[in-house]
């Protein structure tokens, strides 16, 4: 029923592994799943790298599953079936609060924050000969791929859209094969809610022209005063076909863990990522923002005991009420 991909543990152990391995870890679970989304998309690839990273140098096996992504990965993660996931402020907000679409009344209070990951902009790409530069030039009727059912671009991108006055058919899909049915021609435009760079934007950049499209000052104004974004600014490197900064609006990312997973793993596992930023990029340039110092940007979820501590141990104040 759930598609997974495995990522073995390797025997080299990086970045002082050692003292690690000599504590006591008999609460730990043999091996961990994390929840990450599609295939094509940023949550997949950062996901992935972080369950490798993780395995070499805590010596615990750890794998990456294809799911639908933050809405999906809540409900996992609350009902035990992976302990750990990778979400968005919006859908955690919404499914604590009894919300879910993928589980109307259940409030998943058993899910608990681990660390900052970065921010997700939400921006619209289109082919470059389609004659599609703007919001405003995406005509009635045109085919959206609004990525993974169930996914934060999914829950968010089609209601700000009929904010802004689209008429569309909305479509679904993981992020590559939206890529692939944009290049095609089956589709008019791909409203991506992912870290970037995204690897489906990446990769049409290779093989085609595109437009990345940015919001109006108008626009971005009407999106933020509705939904739980902010404004947020594509930087011009960050894919060839921008010209200049990219404006549109984006919402954070937070790993989370049940909150029932061993307070010393989580801590552990907190550590290693808070600690070695340079090594997470390495994993995906989005990671830049996975610092201690977006600590604050938690503003849905109760943090882990395990991962409060590690934040405290490091100046970082996380009040006791804010703590599961």
């Amino acid at each position: 029923m759930r598609l997974r991909t495995l990522i073995a543990a390797t025997t080299t152990t990086l970045f002082a592994a050692a003292p690690v391995a000599a504590q006591d870890h008999s609460d730990w679970p043999e091996n961990f799943t994390l929840g990450t989304a599609s295939q094509g998309g940023t949550y997949f690839a950062y996901g992935s790298g972080w369950a490798n990273f993780v395995s070499e140098n805590l010596d615990i096996s750890g794998g990456a599953e294809i799911t639908g992504g933050p809405m999906q990965n809540m409900a996992l993660v609350q009902t035990g079936d992976v302990k750990f996931g990778l979400t968005t402020m919006g859908p955690a907000r919404a499914s604590r609060q009894g919300n879910s679409p993928l589980a109307p009344g259940m409030k998943m209070e058993n899910v608990c924050a681990m660390f900052p990951m970065y921010q997700t902009p939400f921006s619209v790409t289109a082919l470059a000969d389609s004659g599609i530069e703007s919001i405003d030039d995406i005509p009635d009727g045109a085919k959206i791929g609004f990525g993974p059912a169930g996914s934060t671009s999914d829950t968010y991108f089609p209601k700000m859209m009929e904010t802004l006055g689209v008429d569309f058919e909305r479509q679904n899909g993981s992020w590559s094969d939206l890529g692939t049915q944009l290049q095609d021609g089956l589709i008019d435009v791909v409203a991506f809610a992912a870290g970037i760079p995204v690897p489906a934007i990446s990769q049409l950049e290779v093989q085609t022209g595109v437009n990345i499209i940015s919001f109006t000052d108008e626009e971005r104004q009407k999106v933020t005063n509705k939904f739980p974004v902010s404004e947020f600014t594509i930087p011009k490197d960050t894919y060839q076909s921008l010209e200049s900064g990219s404006e549109v609006v984006s919402m954070w990312n937070f790993s989370i863990a049940n909150c029932d997973v061993p307070d010393s793993l989580v801590y552990e596992m907190t550590k290693l990522t808070m600690e070695n930023n340079d090594r997470m990029v390495s994993i995906h340039k989005a990671a830049q923002s996975t610092i201690p110092e977006n600590v604050d940007k938690n503003t849905a979820l109760p943090w882990h005991p395990g991962a409060a501590r590690w934040f405290r141990e490091n100046g970082y104040e996380i009040p006791d009420s804010r703590i599961q």
